[in-house]
């Protein structure tokens, strides 16, 4: 089974608190009162979503976290790869960065692209917007 970490779980549940048209500017502490997570574990996904520019921060009085794009702009691959890194199913994919034993004898080398491929359509297809509808 491939399985994602909570922690994209808990990206794709902020950005879609963030995106409510209600929503300005919100604290760490608000997020996590709104989505009912743990504050230091939102916090966390801020930072990562910080970085990889989902998100924007603002400093001050009327500061906070907003989301940096809008919700059809932001895909399920945009997300995952911001909190999980770059994602591959198996160290043998072109570009990959883990090394493997078995690189020059394996009959299967360089095989798992077309299926890694596959899964990185789907989830660049799917936007944040699309994972709100009901």
């Amino acid at each position: 089974m491939i399985k994602l970490s909570r922690m994209s779980d808990y990206a794709v549940i902020v950005l879609e608190a963030l995106s409510r048209p209600d929503i300005d500017a919100l604290s760490a502490s608000q997020i996590a009162a709104v989505v009912k997570l743990p504050e230091p574990t939102v916090a966390k996904v801020l930072k990562q979503m910080a970085t990889g520019g989902l998100v924007t921060s603002q400093r001050g009085v009327n500061g906070g976290y907003t989301i940096a794009r809008k919700a059809e702009d932001i895909s399920v691959f945009d997300i995952v790869s911001v909190i999980e890194g770059r994602l591959s199913l198996t160290a043998c994919v072109e570009g990959g960065d883990e090394p493997c034993a078995l690189e020059g004898a394996c009959a299967m080398n360089g095989r798992w692209n077309v299926v890694n491929a596959a899964v990185r359509k789907a989830f660049t297809d799917i936007s944040l917007a699309r994972m709100m509808e009901r």
